[in-house]
């Protein structure tokens, strides 16, 4: 992390990258609730030709007549412990190109998360209004509906950048079209919290907290969620504003958390008794795992610089005294890939047996950092980290406004949120929309 930050007086009012004033402003609940306009936010679903998909998504296969068949992906351990087993491979790409771009669909407003059901539709949260819906591949947008759906949307408060966030799915073997239980990221009234409900087609059923007291803020609530490779959920929290709580061990803010599908401190956790697996982070919304266990994490900078981290259990990544390089020898993990916060600002990530994805706010981009193979010997050892990624490469610039988040489908396909919708963009008619787009 290269230049080391000092509060400034009055930085809580600073614009935050993104573009407005960091403001605190409260979304009206009636407009919040308001009916979703259209189909859906813009996915793009960008269909890795002759790349397999990897991380916590299925990997895929491309066939001779060039479309992706999944395949699934072998059970790996966090970077933190490595296994004795042969890593899945990493195929070292250094560039792609962009080789068709489509709409699916349109009209979201302001998507946040997303999260792929067995059946192959992908559940969609939409942060101000507090509801969720499901996409289909052709396009077709069906509202969730049911009690638990009545009682996510009372329990949301949104507020600047909180409200109804991440979302992911409980690992297991529900049939496709069956139920199936999510977990969702909420900014409640008092806190950040994660729920857990049963989906049943559309409908959502009672929901029960699995883990509360995450601090909450106008900004900085992180909110992405992922289970990883060891069958843990990872929660990914921010400062909320308030930096001295990104190193200290007993707070969940500026974290991110490793816990059982119930909320519990996950068993190999740094401390036992806490679900606190990293600290010294700012703002984590994109978090996923390189087909040889790597875990990897997006992160918001101040006024200098975001960053790609790899993530190593009880590691230090310097914030609030340091931003992108520079932190390893007062002990922190650096970055293995930073950018100017006008030119990226990652929210959600997906990984590939290839290459990290990360859509970019500010930054208006598809930013690609490239995987190379490592010695998986090399895994636990920060200093080792930077030898394992390329050049980062822009990806669709300034083609399709603000990206938000980005995720593997089952086809082998990405499928990315666009969010001009957010207070933040300049919304086209048709936003926020779905997108296929395919690289080569």
């Amino acid at each position: 992390m290269g230049s080391m930050t000092t509060e400034r007086p009055g930085h809580g009012t600073r614009r935050e990258p993104g573009g407005e004033p960091v403001t605190g402003r409260v979304t009206g609940r009636a407009a919040a609730r308001g009916p979703v306009r259209g189909a859906v936010s813009l996915l793009v679903a960008v269909a890795l030709a002759g790349c397999g998909a990897g991380g916590s998504a299925p990997t895929a296969d491309v066939t001779a007549s060039g479309s992706v068949t999944p395949t699934p992906t072998p059970s790996v351990t966090t970077s933190s412990t490595p296994s004795d087993a042969p890593a899945p491979a990493v195929r070292d790409v250094p560039t792609v190109e962009v080789t068709s771009v489509q709409d699916v669909a349109t009209g979201l407003d302001v998507p946040w998360g997303l999260a792929f059901l067995p059946d192959g539709r992908a559940l969609v949260t939409l942060r101000d209004a507090a509801r969720l819906v499901l996409v289909g591949a052709d396009g077709a947008v069906t509202d969730v509906t049911g009690p638990g759906a009545d009682e996510v949307a009372a329990t949301v408060v949104p507020r600047g950048e909180g409200g109804l966030l991440g979302v992911t799915v409980v690992p297991g073997d529900a049939a496709p079209g069956g139920p199936v239980d999510v977990v969702l990221y909420a900014t409640a009234a008092q806190d950040n919290r994660v729920l857990r409900a049963t989906l049943d087609g559309a409908t959502l059923g009672p929901v029960r907290t699995v883990l509360d007291g995450i601090p909450k803020g106008a900004n900085h609530n992180g909110g992405r969620l992922a289970f990883g490779p060891d069958g843990y959920l990872y929660v990914t929290t921010g400062d909320t504003y308030r930096t001295a709580l990104a190193p200290d061990p007993a707070s969940l803010g500026g974290k991110v958390l490793r816990v059982t599908a119930d909320g519990a401190p996950a068993p190999g956790n740094p401390d036992p008794g806490s679900p606190v697996w990293t600290r010294g982070h700012r703002n984590v919304q994109g978090i996923g795992w390189a087909p040889d266990g790597r875990a990897v994490a997006s992160e918001f900078g101040q006024d200098t610089w975001d960053e790609l981290n790899v993530l190593h259990a009880g590691g230090d990544y310097g914030w609030p005294g340091v931003e992108g390089r520079g932190g390893a020898a007062g002990g922190a993990v650096d970055p293995v890939a930073v950018w100017a916060t006008s030119d990226a600002s990652p929210s959600g990530l997906a990984v590939t047996d290839e290459g990290v994805y990360l859509a970019g706010l500010r930054g208006r981009t598809l930013w690609r950092v490239p995987l190379r193979p490592v010695d998986p010997a090399t895994l636990a050892d920060p200093a080792a980290d930077a030898a394992g990624f390329g050049e980062p490469q822009a990806l669709l610039a300034g083609e399709h406004g603000r990206l938000r988040a980005v995720a593997v489908a089952p086809d082998g396909a990405l499928w990315v949120l666009t969010s001009n919708t957010d207070g933040r963009g300049d919304p086209a008619d048709g936003d926020d929309r779905v997108l296929r787009v395919t690289v080569g």
